[in-house]
């Protein structure tokens, strides 16, 4: 109770800071069991709804109040502070934050992903072919498949949390050339030979490393082009 309390009263001032001339209308705080560090807020007939992941009840009053700083300026629709937004992110890059985060998806969160056997393509097989040419067959297969929806904008990706490669259904089609898929998939093992490097606010996914490694894929340039015919104009 005393979290919500708390965050009630930062929201109020933050507001009154932000529109000192608008009576603060009545808030309400939620916490709610989410999978990530979620946050939103709504203002509507008098009521400023903010619902927020539990996992922020217990961050720092500087870090609660940086975060209502950036969810209120994007509710007036004014420009985020770059302090407010430095601070919240190097807040969640914290090792402690990440790993307590990744705890929370782990357990709360569920990856939906279909069999590796497609229609066309096998990415177990796909897999094996890959980690034998490019790392010596030494990397251990994670949980992979396609997706149960064919995205056209995000054609794979790599979560850590619950260690899976999840590529797009849109690419396991008759006229979808095999390097396309090959390099989607090689893309996304890299990112568990080269997780993701944290520098206070700053979170780099592709390092150097990862972009050197990745010129080592073979007909690169040409995968890359033929992926840009699937991609929306």
């Amino acid at each position: 109770m005393q979290g919500i309390e708390r965050t009630a009263e930062i929201y109020a001032r933050v507001f009154r800071e932000m529109r000192p001339r608008t009576p603060v209308p009545l808030i309400r705080v939620e916490f709610r069991r989410y999978a990530n560090a979620n946050a939103q807020i709504r203002w509507h007939n008098d009521l400023l709804l903010v619902r927020l992941a539990d996992t922020l009840e217990s961050a720092p009053e500087d870090v609660a109040e940086a975060l209502a700083q950036i969810l209120l300026s994007k509710l007036f629709r004014r420009p985020v502070p770059s302090a407010s937004n430095d601070r919240y992110r190097r807040y969640l890059n914290r090792r402690d934050i990440r790993r307590s985060l990744d705890l929370v998806r782990q357990i709360r969160g569920r990856k939906r992903l279909e069999h590796p056997q497609g229609c066309r393509f096998d990415l177990e097989q796909m897999f094996e072919d890959l980690n034998f040419r490019y790392f010596h067959g030494l990397m251990a297969r994670p949980r992979i498949g396609w997706s149960p929806n064919a995205s056209r904008t995000l054609l794979g990706h790599y979560d850590s949390s619950h260690n899976a490669i999840v590529l797009s259904r849109i690419l396991d089609r008759p006229d979808t050339p095999k390097v396309a898929v090959e390099y989607v998939l090689f893309h996304e093992m890299l990112h568990l030979r080269y997780p993701a490097e944290h520098n206070g606010a700053r979170r780099c996914v592709h390092t150097k490393a990862f972009k050197e490694a990745e010129k080592e894929f073979e007909h690169l340039r040409e995968a890359k082009m033929l992926l840009r015919k699937l991609e929306p104009a």
